[in-house]
């Protein structure tokens, strides 16, 4: 007879359960028959000694299956994207509408800032009136209607993950990729996908921050999701850099509307959401390969289908009707602006991402504690890239903020965030390895 107690012993003792129990171990977590001791305990043996690809794609599904499974009848291929977190990264405001025209459908659950990265959700409720908790109804007919929908997860779909997350966040066991694997895809594939592109970030405003690490990773969730039944690809992607020239909820939004509009286009965004896209098109069967779906996104984008797309999204999730034409108008803005000058003359060598995540945090764009109120009108902004030439008269970038002082606090770490050199480095690669 199975019970937790057997299934946490044979784990820390270097074994691996079958996946039967692997499975009934997440049902547990959802039902309680599982502790929060025995959760802790399971999580601490998983990141010691780890699972093997059979027993992480049991315990995904296991996850997956604890919950509500959506199941979809629409004309088209349901896809969606995931990202693993950096500074700057608002591809999900692009791609879901630019996937959206190219004939997919999205139902694409997202999260809100964690740690020192910023949240899908955080940045569209910068929107006057946007609304990412809808109910099944809601959400079905808005994905019959506009093609696409941003959300939250509710509270019927992984509950096994969110208990689970909830204990590894307390017990010092957030980092096994075991368990980052089953539950980014649980809450995935629990939306019912037919394919899904992974975005690993890899550099200092990712959480893996060597190549080996965001590689391992990558490797784990595209063999997990495709042993799960879910055909998936990995591209690695730089986060030594923010991938925007904005860090904070507003300040995303409007760099995503001017790329858009066309009124200016942020290169890196429009590349990396082009890759990602063309990489889901061709997963889905509506491109020939990633190089023809690639140039589908970018066409989305450049002819403004992508941007009607995105203010319908917004209108049927309360935001405004005008939005597309007056987002100008309509967002928040900070009542302190304050340059950050470079301390000495040269050239943005590197930049300590993680660090301008949490300037970000500090000046009230994300959370401290659980429950904080998030500011959507603060941030960074025209922030300065690697290899960008730095010192007097040209500022590393513009803080918002709600005072002077907590400005003033922001400018200061920025500057410690940004390294000068006396010569203009080599750029890293935006797309680094494609695992398939």
């Amino acid at each position: 007879m199975t019970d937790a107690r057997s299934i946490i012993a044979k784990i820390r003792d270097g074994g691996q359960p079958p996946p039967d129990d692997l499975r009934w171990f997440a049902a547990g977590l959802a039902s309680g028959a599982v502790t929060d001791a025995q959760a802790g305990a399971f999580a601490m043996a998983v990141l010691l000694k780890g699972l093997n690809e059979e027993g992480r794609v049991a315990l995904t599904r296991g996850m997956r299956d604890s919950g509500k499974v959506m199941d979809w009848d629409l004309p088209g291929p349901v896809v969606d994207k995931h990202s693993t977190g950096g500074i700057g990264d608002c591809v999900s405001l692009l791609l879901a509408p630019a996937l959206a025209v190219c004939g997919a459908y999205v139902p694409m659950i997202s999260g809100r800032g964690l740690g020192h990265t910023g949240g899908t959700l955080d940045k569209l409720e910068a929107i006057p009136g946007f609304r990412t908790g809808l109910n099944e109804a809601a959400f079905r007919k808005q994905m019959a209607d506009v093609k696409c929908a941003i959300v939250a997860a509710s509270v019927d779909l992984a509950p096994a993950d969110r208990r689970l997350y909830a204990i590894r966040d307390v017990s010092g066991t957030v980092e096994s990729i075991d368990l980052i694997t089953a539950s980014i895809l649980s809450k995935k594939l629990a939306a019912g996908l037919e394919a899904l592109v992974l975005d690993v970030k890899c550099g200092s405003g990712a959480f893996m921050k060597t190549p080996e690490r965001a590689e391992a990773l990558a490797r784990s969730l595209v063999a997990t999701a495709q042993g799960a039944g879910c055909m998936t690809t990995a591209l690695i992607t730089d986060m030594s850099q923010p991938l925007a020239t904005a860090a904070g909820n507003a300040l995303e939004v409007i760099e995503v509307m001017e790329t858009l509009t066309g009124t200016s286009v942020n290169t890196a965004l429009w590349d990396l959401t082009a890759a990602l896209g063309g990489e889901a098109l061709a997963l889905a069967g509506l491109a020939s390969d990633a190089e023809d779906g690639a140039g589908r996104i970018a066409e989305a984008l450049e002819s403004g289908a992508a941007a009607e797309v995105f203010g319908r999204m917004v209108v049927a999730q309360g935001g405004p009707a005008d939005f597309v034409e007056r987002w100008p108008d309509r967002l928040p803005s900070a009542p302190v602006m304050l340059e950050v000058p470079a301390l000495e003359d040269g050239f943005v060598a590197r930049i300590d991402g993680e660090a301008l995540g949490l300037a970000v945090v500090h000046l009230g764009g994300g959370r401290l504690r659980e429950g904080d109120k998030v500011n959507p009108s603060v941030g960074l902004s025209d922030l300065a890239g690697i290899g960008e030439e730095a010192g007097a008269g040209v500022p590393l970038a513009m803080v918002h903020a709600v005072t002077e002082e907590a400005a003033q606090a922001a400018v200061r770490a920025v500057q410690a965030a940004y390294v000068i050199g006396p010569e203009p480095p080599v750029e890293p690669a935006l797309v680094q390895k494609r695992i398939a």
